[in-house]
């Protein structure tokens, strides 16, 4: 495992990035409604991309030799948990709609992602987004220097864990610099062995996964849409964050 600590300078770079995801997720909250058209979406970022000189992320990423990705965001809506690719959709009252974004500035990525209702929901979807978030905020609370990386994993576990709700296998955070994906994996459960040693300039992505039924999820015939096998709902959040001397970690993707 190779982990790339950041300076402070790359971490200014990485904040700018951040600030134009979390800027770009802020207002795509404020268009969530009935009746929206998934597709406006897609074009809002592509727009606001243009706008700012930022470069999409996710756009053509191809992992491992997977087909490349083909929008700009990821929008996953009621069982679709992660990946979901922009289409024609009309989103519906009650629906839960995950946006997971990344942009790429002067050479660095910001990633982050965010749960919204679609009008008024019901008590089960409203409980699943408040409790992902939260255990995200459990995991940034416990980033801190000298720390282990099984600590964050445990504080997003345990958050999870009291709710009743399934975490999901498989899929979770990440290292992220120049690349979107660099080590660490940060898994949401605690593993057998500690990891690493949290150090200033590490920089992280975590991004709780949960589900409202069971664990399971399998991949689409897209390629790569993750959705529950057992058609129950699930909610991704996710924050950039950076470990920094002497305190609390600094979360690069707030607007």
């Amino acid at each position: 495992m190779v982990i790339k600590l950041k300076s402070d300078d790359e971490i200014l770079v990485m904040r700018e990035a951040g600030r134009i995801v979390a800027n770009t997720l802020a207002h795509l909250r404020e268009m969530i409604r009935p009746g929206l058209n998934v597709m406006e979406i897609e074009k809002f970022v592509r727009e606001e991309y243009k706008r700012v000189g930022a470069k999409e992320t996710f756009l053509n990423y191809a992992p491992g030799g997977k087909v490349p990705y083909p929008s700009n965001i990821c929008v996953s809506i009621n069982d679709e948990l992660v990946h979901g690719i922009p289409r024609n959709r009309i989103l519906q009252e009650g629906d839960i709609v995950s946006l997971d974004l990344g942009a790429t500035y002067n050479g660095y990525v910001g990633d982050s992602a965010i749960t919204v209702p679609v009008g008024k929901v019901n008590p089960i979807a409203e409980q699943l987004i408040e409790v992902t978030e939260a255990s995200l905020w459990a995991g940034i609370k416990a980033a801190r220097p000298g720390a282990h990386l099984n600590d964050v994993r445990g504080a997003i576990e345990d958050t999870i864990r009291k709710s009743g709700f399934s975490i999901v296998k498989g899929y979770g955070g990440h290292g992220v610099g120049r690349d979107m994906h660099e080590e660490p994996h940060v898994e949401n459960f605690r593993q057998r062995f500690k990891g690493p040693k949290l150090q200033p300039g590490l920089v992280l992505a975590l991004e709780p996964m949960v589900n409202a039924g069971g664990p399971d999820v399998a991949e689409g015939p897209d390629g790569w849409t993750v959705s529950t096998k057992d058609g129950s709902l699930c909610c991704h959040f996710e924050h950039t964050i950076a470990i920094r001397a002497g305190g609390e970690a600094e979360v690069l993707t707030l607007p």
